[in-house]
């Protein structure tokens, strides 16, 4: 099958499906079981290789780019509008959680999916009110309440794959009408990996306590991941089997209540420690202090809320967090430790008008920490929405945010290494203008908005001819581009297309820089199509489809445009709907893309898997 024919076959399914929606029956919601749904827009819910984590919902979302090493459930990088890998965070009921060592593990979060709702993409103003130390925005989840049901999962597949796993909940209702649950999960997979050097073995097991009452859900919360994985050229560009060893720790509580038309509290506390034993070369002799062992430590708290009085309400939040960082490499920067605070207030008023109602919001945000200056940044937002036309919001809103470098950064030696850092980064800054719409068109669900955003002092990981190391360094880059995405849902088809075009101009302060890891590594255009069939008598196909054409980057041995499909088929017999068969493909045009410049891709995957649920 020739390349042209892999490139246009994805999109050529996804145009044929929409011509075929336009003669379908009338339109039903989505209707899947509670455990299926990690994601509203992405049509495989299960990665093929291992099991699933909060980062899998992610793989082809219309909103963020995730840039894989391995696994995205190995190693992986969330890019959103743009932004590199530590603009990006990651948000759990009311806490914002952190690694202050490096922005490669703000994705690993040892909390089953089963656990989760849908992942959301919070940007703008909402990014700057609820997120933390992230520039470009924030994957938010809630708490899932808890059900009375049970799953056993298995699945094998190519290279000696398999995959275990066991959820079970618990709910017991109580005499003052709230109900008490708990669940556990305990999952594995291992495989020899689909390259040399590529095999992975993960362990994780959770549990929680929950109290759901009329007036709000009370989640207490500990998990544990150990995740030992190898791949080439997995962080340096110099043809090295490297591994990374992960163990990492979460303790959580949360509390939300809501009072109806917006207004909630949400309060929260959380531990996480995060072990790493990096090996830039796998079979190098290992000596009594290992070249690159890390443990960091985080402890942090928030509470965040909406109060309306009125035509008047105020958005408010607090957050604090700590870190500790012990390291055998990162000992050339100036502190290991580091307090943060961050204070939000956001005030609003509802202005009725014939053409509907528009909503005004002023506020700031004030972040410090004993480390850096302190900063307030403005949010300004109006949001119309406007009253017998398709469109439900139109709005223009602009946000500045706020956030300091990691410990890898700070801390790498200067002079010498693989990974040089800067003790001298600062607090990095951005302000963000969009303009955005949200309507119904035609049976059609569609969102899209265009911003520009501007970055001063990013810290970016560039590279540089004859130097055989990645060095830190600041750059101001502003960043302009669209997005849209459109979704459908119908009685036998669901339809998610997204597209999502951006361009930069960066300027590294006369730093002389051949190429960019992450900040210059993005698609300047960008299409998801995700399509979820239900087939009748109990089979269900899921495809998801991204085509990027990639900016140029000489370190990206690939080329620049590519096609990257996943493609699942399921049966649930209709005599015993307790049993699901799946037959999952990743990669499926098998392609060579380079998603980090100078990392191989991972090639095509096959796996069958058996799920019993009650």
């Amino acid at each position: 099958m020739s390349f042209s024919l892999r490139k246009v076959l994805p999109l050529y399914l996804a145009g044929s499906v929409f011509g075929l929606a336009q003669f379908a029956g009338p339109d039903a919601p989505l209707q899947l079981p509670p455990a299926e749904v990690l994601s509203t827009r992405v049509a495989n819910q299960e990665p093929v290789g291992t099991f699933a984590m909060p980062v899998s919902a992610l793989r082809y979302e219309p909103l963020l780019d995730l840039q894989t090493r391995n696994l995205g459930e190995a190693q992986a990088d969330v890019s959103i509008r743009g932004g590199i890998f530590e603009n990006t965070g990651f948000r759990i009921g009311g806490v914002s959680l952190y690694d202050p060592q490096t922005g490669h593990y703000l994705a690993e979060i040892p909390v089953p999916p089963e656990m989760l709702g849908a992942p959301a993409i919070l940007t703008g103003t909402d990014n700057a009110a609820l997120g933390f130390n992230a520039n470009a925005g924030t994957v938010s989840y809630g708490w899932r309440p808890i059900e009375n049901r049970g799953e056993v999962t298995a699945s094998f597949g190519q290279h000696d794959f398999n995959r275990q796993g066991f959820y079970q909940g618990f709910v017991r209702p109580l005499s003052s009408g709230a109900k008490l649950g708990a669940d556990f999960a305990w999952d594995r997979s291992a495989s020899d990996g689909p390259i040399a050097f590529g095999d992975h073995h993960f362990d994780r097991a959770a549990g929680r306590l929950q109290l759901l009452s009329p007036v709000g859900q009370t989640d207490l919360f500990a998990g544990y991941q150990a995740k030992f994985f190898g791949w080439p050229n997995l962080y340096t560009p110099f043809n090295s089997d490297e591994t990374e060893n992960l163990k990492t720790l979460l303790v959580a509580l949360n509390h939300r209540a809501d009072f109806g038309a917006g207004d909630y509290v949400q309060a929260g506390a959380y531990y996480r420690r995060n072990v790493d034993d990096y090996r830039f070369n796998r079979f190098a002799p290992v000596g009594p202090i290992l070249p690159f062992f890390h443990t960091t430590w985080t402890r942090g708290a928030a509470i965040d809320g909406r109060q309306s009085f009125g035509e008047w309400a105020v958005a408010y939040g607090a957050q604090v967090m700590g870190d500790q960082l012990e390291s055998t490499s990162l000992t050339f920067g100036s502190f290991h430790t580091r307090t943060y605070q961050k204070l939000t207030l956001v005030p609003e008023t509802t202005l009725p008008t014939g053409h509907g109602p528009v909503i005004i919001r002023a506020g700031a945000t004030y972040d410090d920490t004993n480390r850096d200056r302190s900063a307030v940044s403005p949010i300004l937002g109006i949001d119309w929405h406007p009253v017998g036309t398709t469109w439900t919001n139109l709005y223009l809103q602009y946000a500045e945010t706020t956030q300091v470098p990691t410990y890898t950064a700070l801390n790498s030696n200067p002079a010498a290494g693989l990974f040089r850092g800067n003790p001298n980064l600062g607090r990095e800054s951005s302000r963000n203008l969009e303009l955005g719409a949200k309507g119904q068109v035609a049976g059609w669900e569609l969102q899209a908005a265009v911003f520009h955003r501007q970055d001063d002092s990013l810290v970016d990981w560039t590279f540089r001819q004859g130097v055989i190391a990645r060095s830190a360094k600041p750059v101001d880059i502003g960043t302009t581009g669209f997005e849209t995405v459109a979704t459908r849902s119908m009685k036998w088809l669901d339809l998610v297309l997204g597209y999502t075009y951006l361009t930069k101009d960066p300027d590294y302060r006369g730093a002389v820089v051949d190429a960019s890891f992450y900040a210059l590594n993005f698609a300047r255009h960008r299409v998801t199509a995700a399509l979820t069939a239900r087939l009748g008598n109990g089979f269900t196909l899921r495809l998801d489809n991204v085509y990027r054409l990639q900016e140029a980057n000489p370190l990206r041995r690939s080329g620049r445009e590519a096609v990257i499909s996943s493609i699942g088929l399921y049966y649930v017999p209709p005599t015993e709907r307790r049993l699901e068969l799946s037959l999952l493909v990743s990669n499926l045009w098998n392609s060579t893309f380079e998603e980090v410049p100078g990392t191989p891709a991972s090639p095509r995957e096959v796996s069958a898997g058996l799920g019993w649920r009650r």
